[in-house]
Parts: structure tokens; C-alpha cells; sequence
């Protein structure tokens, strides 16, 4: 089998002394000779070039001549011209810069474009109604419009932004119209629209600590000043902000399960948080990426439902719930905000893939959201229950496990002088996941411990294959 190979040309210098033949020629000997294109890989027909170069047909044909007999393409009749087989394979330049994802030692990428083993933020890709959502959007694709290949609504279509709203009513607490709620394309998408509508360069954000490792650059991205503020088993340590950063703009939050530590933020500490906020006239993000997933008990509700002040913003994703890459995100905003964040829109937001935006809308709409969500509650928390009973087993006293009241995730306690940073980069060159809390702590010293992913771990007997590969990779 061929592949066609899109051709893309440096322009042709009419001016040059040299002909355009030559330079036809020369261009496509360079992309050959750089792995650009490959033994077996489709060029362009002497037509179709002329077409795109606005030249004759004969510059083609003679360039086309030229390299044919030198043995770099061949004429296969109607099939076309394809570079010749015979020539060696080369890799494309910069290509062998790095090894496979899955061998490379080192910190991991938040997040990688893999799915190894006790893989953190990723759903149970295996048990997602792909049937249904393949039904839904072959529906969307045949009733398409030209209306619907237009530019999408900046904010989101507003059926889904409608849903969305309907949907936090009932299962977060949340009372909000659709006009409050923004479309994104991800975290740093929803991040980037704050920064944009809210804050200054320059302008101190409470972060926790440990944290998400992508929020602080974000933050740094945007030139904000990230202030760290401890956590403890009741979540953010609001004193102990107040104390470094009394007038900071804005707090970042994980109120239902702190990220990483899974705790959950006390109705006390909410209480002090909204105080700080309206007596600051500070902005908090409430970063709820899983709090659909509580195992002991019902889901939280969330820090803005508690909000009177309009103070907070929420901010959820589908990519936890659903699949990473619907790259859908939203953002729930105080109403007098509505014309700070439409004008941040206009300037600087980019819009989702309407078909995307319109399938999701129709798999909220008729329930199949809800009960996917129902279901990976009852899923994971028996993957959880496996996992936690195979790790326990084979690692036995070398690790200590935090069990959280829920959450995708699980944190190993390394005992003894183990590295977690070591740890992580000789699991991850052997095929295997995971972080390093290390990672996570910004400049603070924690106890070494690794997090692991269970929602892709479909059995006890898996669990304990897996467990132990990590065991032979401890020190």
C-alpha cells in the first residue's frame, strides 16, 4: 500500500538565473533525500502540480523527466508517479531525536499521548458507549448544513451550554443560566480565558501545594505570580494565604478532590475561602476535573453553590469523564462577568469543533450522559477495590496506600529511601505509568510517594501482573 504524502514546496523564485525545472527538480531531490518523502509514497501528477504552481505543463513533465531517470521516481500508468522503491528508506530530519515514548526514562508529560498501564487523568476508555456516541454523531453529520460549516459560537453552541447548565443544576448544586457557561477546548483553554477576562501580568494567584503541575504554567505563561499555600487533611490552608498573599487576585482550588492529594476542602475552610474572597475582592477557581467520582457517600457539592457574592468560577471538563480526546472543557462565571468574558472571547478564545459540541449536546440531552456517569461510579470503584487488594499483596510493606473517598487515582507511599522520582523514570522505560509526587510539590519537600491510575485496570489478575513488574522495579 502507498500513502499520499502532501508536497509542500518552497516557493519558486521567477528571478533566479536558475530555471523552474531546475527548481521543481532540486526541491523534490531535497525532499527525498530528507526521509520528506519516502520509497513508495504518491507525488503529485504533472497536472495537478501545474495546477498548484500556476506553470506549464512541460516545466512539470521535464523536472518529472529528469528525476525519473536519474532513479528517484517512477511512473506507475494511471496509478501515477510514486518515489521509487528501490531507493533506501531514510527518516525524516530531527526524527531520531528521541527514542519511543514508552522507552524514554524521565519525568512524563502532563499528560502523554499514550495509554500505559496505571495511566493518570485517563477514563475507562474500554467501557465507553462508543456505539452510541458513533450513532449520534453519523445523526449530526447527515443533517448537517452549509449554516453548520460556519465559524462555531465563540462561547459554545448554546444547546450545549444549555445542557451543561440543566446538568449542574441538578447534580452540582449549581443554579446558573447558559449565558454563564463558556465552552473550551481544555484546562489551559479555560485558564488562558481567565487570565484574559480577570487578571494582570504581574497579579499573585494562590495555587495549592502540592498542585497540578500545569497550573503553575499556566500561570507562568500568563505572567502571574504563583503563590503557594500548603495543604493539610482538610484541604487549602486558608490562613496560611491569607497570611503570605492577603490581596492576591484570584485562589486556584480542587475543593472536591484536592489535586493530588484527593482530601476534600471542610465546610470551615469554604466558608473562610468565600470570607477571604469577598472581603479581598479576590476571584476562586474551583477546579472540579472529577467530582462526579466519590465512592464513599454522594458526590460534594460544589464551592459555588455556596457562593453569594459571585466570587467563584467553576470550571469542569468532559475530558475526565468522557475521553481525553473530546478536548471539551467548561467554565461557569458570576453573572456580572458576562461582558468581561464575552469581550475575552472576541479577543483571544479559541472555539471548539461545532459537530463535537453538537454530539455532546444530543448525549446529555438523552440521558446517556448520566448514566455513563452512574456507571464508571460503579466501575471504578470496584477497579479501585482490585487494584488497591493486588497492590497491597505483591508490594506489601514497601508501600503505604491513600485510599481517598474517590477520585481516578491512587498515591504509593514509598517506604524506606526509595526516590519516586527514580522510580517513576524506570517504570515509565519499562511500559509502565505513573507520577511522582515529587513532581507535583513545586519547591516543597514531600515524603517520596508515586500516583497511579486504576480506571483502565479491567481485573484483579491484571492488577497483580502489573503490581508486580512494578516490585521488580524497586530499589
Amino acid at each position: 500500500m502507498t500513502r499520499q504524502t502532501p508536497l509542500q514546496l518552497s516557493p519558486l523564485d521567477p528571478r533566479s538565473a536558475e530555471p523552474l525545472y531546475r527548481q521543481i527538480y532540486w526541491r523534490l531531490r531535497r525532499a527525498i533525500g530528507s526521509g520528506a518523502l519516502k520509497p513508495g509514497d504518491r507525488i503529485p501528477s504533472a497536472r495537478a502540480l501545474m495546477l498548484e504552481l500556476g506553470l506549464a505543463r512541460g516545466t512539470i513533465e521535464t523536472a518529472y523527466s529528469m528525476l525519473a531517470a536519474e532513479g528517484y521516481i517512477e511512473a506507475n500508468g494511471q496509478a501515477g508517479s510514486f518515489v521509487s522503491r528501490a531507493l533506501k528508506p531514510r527518516a525524516p530530519v530531527g526524527a531520531d531525536a528521541a527514542p519511543p515514548a514508552a522507552n524514554r526514562a524521565g519525568p512524563p508529560t502532563f499528560r502523554p499521548e499514550t495509554t500505559l498501564p496505571f495511566q493518570m487523568g485517563l477514563p475507562a476508555l474500554d467501557a465507553f458507549p462508543r456505539k452510541v456516541w458513533a450513532r449520534l454523531g453519523a445523526a449530526k453529520i447527515r443533517a448537517m448544513s452549509p449554516a453548520d460549516m460556519a465559524h462555531p459560537p465563540i462561547a459554545g453552541l448554546p444547546e450545549l451550554r444549555a445542557q451543561i447548565a440543566a446538568y449542574l443544576h441538578v447534580a452540582r448544586g449549581i443554579a446558573c443560566t447558559a449565558a454563564q457557561v463558556f465552552v473550551t477546548s481544555g484546562y489551559h483553554a479555560t485558564m488562558r480565558l481567565i487570565g484574559q477576562a480577570l487578571l494582570a501580568a504581574g497579579d499573585p494567584v494562590w495555587i495549592e501545594s502540592p498542585c497540578y503541575p500545569p497550573t503553575r504554567g499556566s500561570l507562568l505563561a500568563q505572567r502571574l505570580q504563583a503563590i503557594p499555600v500548603p495543604v493539610d487533611a482538610q484541604g487549602l490552608m486558608v490562613e496560611e494565604g491569607v497570611r503570605q498573599a492577603p490581596r492576591a487576585r484570584a485562589a486556584i482550588v480542587t475543593p472536591a478532590h484536592q489535586s493530588p492529594l484527593g482530601v476534600s476542602l471542610s465546610l470551615p475552610r469554604r466558608l473562610a475561602l468565600l470570607d477571604w474572597a469577598r472581603r479581598a475582592g479576590s476571584w476562586i477557581v474551583e477546579d472540579d476535573y472529577d467530582g462526579e467520582y466519590r465512592y464513599v457517600g454522594r458526590p460534594l457539592p460544589a464551592l459555588k453553590s455556596l457562593d453569594r457574592e459571585g466570587r467563584v468560577l467553576y470550571a469542569g471538563t468532559f475530558s475526565k469523564v468522557l475521553f481525553p480526546g473530546i478536548r471539551l472543557a467548561y467554565l461557569v462565571v458570576p453573572a456580572g462577568q458576562l461582558k468581561a468574558f464575552d469581550a475575552a472571547c472576541e479577543t483571544g478564545s479559541g472555539s471548539s469543533p461545532q459537530l463535537t459540541q453538537a454530539i455532546l449536546s444530543d448525549f446529555i440531552a438523552q440521558g446517556h450522559f448520566a448514566r455513563h456517569i452512574q456507571r464508571m461510579r460503579k466501575l471504578y470503584a470496584q477497579r479501585r477495590t482490585e487494584t488497591v487488594a493486588a497492590l497491597r499483596e505483591v508490594l506489601g510493606a514497601r508501600v503505604a496506600i491513600d485510599e481517598a473517598p474517590g477520585g481516578m487515582h491512587l498515591i504509593l507511599r514509598l517506604q524506606g529511601r526509595q526516590s519516586d522520582r527514580a522510580l517513576v523514570a524506570r517504570m515509565l522505560a519499562a511500559g509502565l505509568y505513573a507520577e511522582a509526587l515529587s513532581d507535583w510539590a513545586g519547591g516543597d519537600r514531600l515524603p517520596p510517594a508515586i500516583l497511579v491510575g486504576f480506571t483502565n485496570i479491567e481485573t484483579r489478575a491484571e492488577a497483580t501482573a502489573l503490581a508486580g513488574r512494578i516490585l521488580a522495579l524497586m530499589r
